[in-house]
């Protein structure tokens, strides 16, 4: 198949290398050989199509996109024990399917020759005629842009619902076993049709870049990459951070998406499942203990913890996506998940800016962040050759094309600057402890009403605060009834830098933690900071202030009580990084504007 318009690009590509990797020359030339594809800080100079919602490959396919074709996907796995469709039979999956037109392949024959075998993308989520279009209509969250990106490229791109919503059958069970089991059904079935070349690679954002997570627990032989953005690499991970809840946490599977299975039409009696009924009893119990309620064979929130199923038994690769300013799916579900999965022997790759609950490519979502919170780094969050860069991820791994991609992350501090770096946080990070004493903390002990604050700075050099920083704390509870505590990093400005939340409960840190505390019995608090990557000037400080609770978080169950804090024995760690302008380069499509601090240490 003549499939690879890169050629065209690649034998006669000469450009000037921009930014600020290598010399400083501005005859430096670069060709790419046949094969090859440029690295994203030698695109600079590229000119993409802005003109739509989305990013567009640089040089259009050549095949023409069939007609979408509806798909159900038995699922036998599925049976009378499960309840929904088990009981009623014939549990089944939905999916639209489009596919590139091939002369001469008719997909339907018997024997589809192995020139017209294609890989397959798809996006697999609730959203489907749940407040979105159904399943074979091209959706502007993604669909489309893989429709009209990768289709004529010569891939197939489907469109999957997870039970309980748009046409699937069953119940809405909310990432747990059976939708886990739906979605390895419908990669079987992708993979083994007889059009397909047997690789699938699954991408989407929020719930459907979960749904790529828990396609890995299986080590499906089909699934060849997954591609999740600001994706849960378990649900109980995500809705509670050291013992603490967000607000959202408890109603998550029946007040916040139980609706989508029930939805007033014949298919509402399959709802009757038991993880659909465990949602009322399993949120709310978390909530009163802070873990995973996984005593007396409760298996609720294990069974929707992925990680380690994925590291255990995934074969493919991994391409995760970011927003480093998200408070949807916190940056923590990617670091230190990268290194997790580097450590298994996945390949990976992360590309993680300072954009929310977005997509890399999204003006409208990038342009209206708020200072602290994205607004420093736009416009250079934007990507406009993030269709190109999936384009060269899925020819790899999907279709075994050009190169290898070089693997590591792709990194975008609070004030817009990208650098490369091989993992995250970077191996030769510096580890800056500070004695709390030291910070000159303006009280001991905390209220529900009070607030501590402490200075560190300023700083002597151009810094950057790359990773997780901790802060172990000694604390002392008044009162049997626990203790919680929120810090919150800013600059001088008031800026937000990073936040870090912990029911001291679970003072250890993670999901392990004791019901009750006893007073007056001091613990040592291991608090870490949620992932951030920060980038100060010389001179300036930060500012940290410890208060009882913050942002979308609420306190432990039981009353706050509270608590006095030993700061001669506490440390605050800052993981620092020397980088300058060597390490960073330029985006295309975005002008670097004098104001842009790329230019002053550039």
């Amino acid at each position: 198949m003549d499939w690879k318009p890169w050629l065209m690009m690649t034998l006669m590509v000469s450009l000037s290398l921009s930014g600020c990797f290598g010399e400083n020359s501005e005859d430096a030339k670069i060709t790419f050989a046949e094969g090859e594809y440029p690295e994203p800080w030698d695109r600079a100079d590229f000119s993409y199509d802005n003109s739509d919602v989305f990013s567009r490959v640089s040089v259009n396919g050549t095949y023409n996109i069939s007609n979408p074709v509806s798909v159900y996907v038995a699922v036998p796995s599925i049976t009378a024990a499960d309840g929904g469709a088990g009981l009623t039979g014939g549990a089944e999956v939905h999916l639209g399917l489009w596919l590139p037109e091939i002369d001469g392949c008719d997909y339907t024959a018997d024997n589809v020759s192995d020139e017209c075998r294609v890989p397959v993308i798809a996006d697999v989520g609730p959203y489907y005629d749940d407040g979105d279009v159904s399943a074979t209509t091209p959706a502007d969250r993604l669909g489309r842009f893989l429709i009209e990106n990768y289709v004529p490229h010569g891939y197939g791109v489907a469109q999957v619902s997870v039970f309980g919503t748009g046409n699937s059958n069953h119940c809405m069970d909310l990432m747990g076993t059976d939708e886990q089991r739906g979605i390895d059904a419908a990669v079987t079935w992708l993979g083994e049709a007889g059009w397909s070349n047997g690789k699938v690679g699954l991408i989407g954002k929020s719930y459907d870049g979960s749904t790529p997570w828990q396609a890995a627990t299986f080590g499906n032989p089909y699934l060849a990459t997954i591609v999740p953005m600001s994706g849960l690499i378990g649900v109980h991970e995500l809705m509670w951070r050291n013992g603490s809840m967000e607000a959202r946490g408890a109603i998550m599977h029946n007040g916040v998406y139980g609706t989508f299975g029930v939805d007033g039409d014949t298919g509402d009696a399959e709802n009757f499942c038991e993880g659909y009924i465990e949602g009322y009893i399993n949120g709310p119990a978390a909530y009163q203990t802070g873990g995973m309620v996984d005593y007396a064979g409760n298996t609720y929130w294990t069974e929707r913890s992925f990680i380690g199923r994925v590291l255990e038994n995934y074969q493919g690769s991994v391409y995760i996506i970011q927003g480093m300013q998200d408070w949807n799916v916190d940056p923590h579900m990617a670091f230190p998940i990268h290194q997790q999965i580097a450590d298994a022997g996945i390949e990976v790759k992360t590309l993680a800016g300072q954009w929310a609950h977005d997509y890399p490519d999204r003006l409208s979502g990038h342009s209206s962040q708020s200072s602290g919170r994205g607004a420093e780094a736009y416009p250079y969050t934007l990507r406009w050759d993030w269709a190109d860069e999936m384009l060269f991820w899925f020819d790899w791994y999907l279709r075994d094309e050009g190169r290898a991609p070089t693997l590591g992350v792709e990194m975008q501090d609070n004030r817009g600057g990208w650098r490369f770096e091989s993992t995250y946080p970077a191996p030769d990070t510096q580890y800056l402890e500070i004695n709390g004493a030291d910070l000159g903390p303006d009280g001991t002990s905390i209220s529900a009403s009070s607030t501590i604050t402490m200075t560190y700075g300023p700083f002597e050099n151009n810094t950057y605060i790359a990773g997780m920083p901790t802060f172990h704390l000694p604390v002392t509870p008044s009162t049997l009834n626990g203790a919680h505590g929120f810090l919150e990093m800013t600059d001088e400005s008031g800026m937000h830098l990073g936040h870090a939340v912990m029911d001291f409960r679970f003072h250890a840190g993670g999901r392990d933690g004791q019901l009750n505390m006893v007073p007056f019995v001091e613990v040592m608090g291991l608090m870490e900071f949620m992932p951030m990557d920060v980038y100060l000037e010389a001179g300036e400080s930060i500012i940290i202030t410890l208060t009882q609770t913050g942002e979308d978080y609420v306190p432990s169950s039981s009353s706050v009580g509270g608590y006095s804090v030993d700061w001669a024995s506490s440390t605050l760690t800052l993981p620092i990084v020397d980088r300058n302008c060597d390490d960073l380069f330029k985006v295309p499509m975005i002008e670097y504007s004098d104001e842009m601090y790329y230019n002053t240490v550039c």
